[in-house]
């Protein structure tokens, strides 16, 4: 089993949002996370323009930016999106990953 972290960064694009979207996101995180991270899925895919973050997974509306650390089993959460048509949303502004 992986342990999960959240970055001060992503807790705080999480507070940007409604309660019950910061809940299913936190829900779903664990489920999704807590066994192999690194298997691509029909909701996790790895990035591959960008190394950081290393994978994306899809919650809905919203996007959960990550990187895994194998060897020390662990998932850092590094960002959360809310996804508009094509677009990104960290915070209520565009973002570019």
């Amino acid at each position: 089993m992986f342990e999960i972290t959240f970055t001060e960064s992503a807790l705080k694009d999480l507070e940007f949002h409604r309660k019950f979207d910061q809940v299913q996101v936190f829900d779903a995180v664990p489920e999704q996370l807590a066994h192999e991270p690194e298997t691509e899925t029909h909701h996790r895919k790895r990035l591959r323009e960008t190394d950081v973050p290393q994978w994306e997974l899809r919650v809905g509306l919203f996007r959960v930016f990550y990187n895994v650390a194998g060897e020390e089993r662990r998932v850092d959460v590094v960002a959360v999106a809310k996804k508009e048509h094509n677009k990104l949303y960290i915070r209520g502004e565009e973002a570019k990953l």
